[in-house]
C-alpha cells in the first residue's frame, strides 16, 4: 500500500498543488495555453478572479473559466525542435 502511495498518489497530488498555485499566481500579461490548445495573453479577470479574459489576437478576446487553463505557455526554441 505504501508503494502505491509513493508511486501514484503522491506525485498526482503534488502536480495538482503546483497547478493550483500557478492558477492563483496568474496576473495580467502572463502567456498561457488552454486545454484546447489556444495560446494567448491574460488581459484581465472577471467574476472575482474565477474567469479570465484571454487576448488571442489584436481584436480577439475570449472569456474562459480558470479551469480551462492547461498551463503557462513556454517558448519552443529551434534546439527543442531538432530533438
Amino acid at each position: 500500500m505504501a508503494i502505491l502511495y509513493f508511486f501514484m498518489i503522491r506525485p498526482q497530488t503534488k502536480k495538482q498543488k503546483e497547478k493550483e498555485k500557478m492558477l492563483a499566481d496568474l496576473k495580467k500579461g502572463d502567456k498561457i495555453v488552454t486545454m484546447g490548445g489556444i495560446f494567448g495573453t491574460v488581459s484581465g479577470f472577471k467574476d472575482s478572479g474565477r474567469a479570465i479574459i484571454l487576448k488571442v489576437d489584436k481584436n480577439t478576446n475570449l472569456t474562459l473559466n480558470k479551469t480551462a487553463i492547461a498551463g503557462q505557455a513556454v517558448k519552443v526554441s529551434d534546439i527543442d525542435l531538432e530533438n
